[in-house]
């Protein structure tokens, strides 16, 4: 993890997810690419396109103004000693973390889970849904603010198919970079019941044939998948939720509709994901 991916509105909630990613960062010797988009009205930079010459100076304002706001952040004592790239875009949010991860190669995203800035709300809604869904990348999602990032159980929730298996070591990987016991977790039911003795069993093929050896095995019974997340997740100190999220099969759905708010937006505790 060299490159960190950190967008950023100058709220709190995105000054939590900076701190998380200072924190690794300067763990693992790694950069951060602190992103902000300025989502104007195109006339205001575009003249040539519709404006005029006269809303040039608006949007340059709007530029300074973020560098300025660059320069007072980049005085916290959390980020002395870290290597952090300033990028300013005008741009839509999503289309723009999507363009900035892919161009400087980013490792991973950092980002708060909801958060407004002067231009319109950044983080919350469809646009951490995208991000999310689409990053090729994992994205560790943020609420609140941590005084220590310091994480003693990853749970991976998963219905262990095993076409997903390089998703499994990748959260794996993830989990040993944070130092926490691993925690391979499946949800029962109701309408979708499995024996644990069949669970057991299809969790043992899932994990066959990786890098995956240090885990525990956990089966849990809930109304829904991710009400049962959350509240397992809820018995253990100090955790990280780790998901997949590709397509329309097992875990994949959490991203759809009001489950991924859940997940991502109204947990109180970290979560991260892996594209499968």
């Amino acid at each position: 993890m060299k490159k960190i991916l950190v967008p950023t509105d100058f709220s709190d909630t995105a000054e939590h997810a900076l701190k998380i990613a200072a924190h690794l960062a300067k763990k693992h010797q790694s950069e951060i690419y602190l992103l902000h988009m300025l989502e104007l009205p195109m006339q205001l930079i575009d003249p040539v396109g519709g404006g005029n010459s006269q809303n040039l100076p608006e949007s340059l304002f709007f530029m300074k103004l973020a560098h300025q706001r660059f320069t007072k952040l980049m005085a916290k004592p959390f980020l002395k000693d870290i290597k952090v790239h300033e990028t300013v875009m005008f741009h839509q949010a999503f289309n723009g973390i999507m363009e900035v991860s892919e161009e400087y190669k980013c490792d991973i995203i950092i980002m708060g889970s909801h958060g407004a800035s002067g231009f319109k709300e950044m983080f919350i809604g469809s646009n951490t849904e995208k991000v999310v869904r689409s990053s090729n990348i994992p994205v560790l999602v943020i609420k609140n603010e941590h005084e220590k990032f310091e994480i003693e159980n990853f749970i991976f929730a998963t219905d262990a198919d095993t076409n997903d298996k390089r998703t499994l070591e990748a959260a794996y990987d993830f989990s040993k970079l944070t130092e926490a016991k691993f925690h391979i977790l499946f949800i029962n039911t109701p309408n979708n019941f499995i024996t644990s003795t069949e669970v057991r069993k299809r969790i043992e093929n899932f994990v066959s044939n990786t890098k995956v050896k240090d885990f525990k095995i956990h089966i849990y019974n809930d109304i829904s998948v991710e009400k049962g997340i959350l509240s397992f997740a809820l018995k253990k100190q100090k955790t990280l939720i780790g998901i997949g999220t590709h397509g329309h099969k097992g875990l994949a759905h959490f991203f759809n509709g009001s489950i991924s708010e859940d997940l991502v937006n109204h947990a109180n505790m970290p979560v991260v994901t892996f594209k499968i």
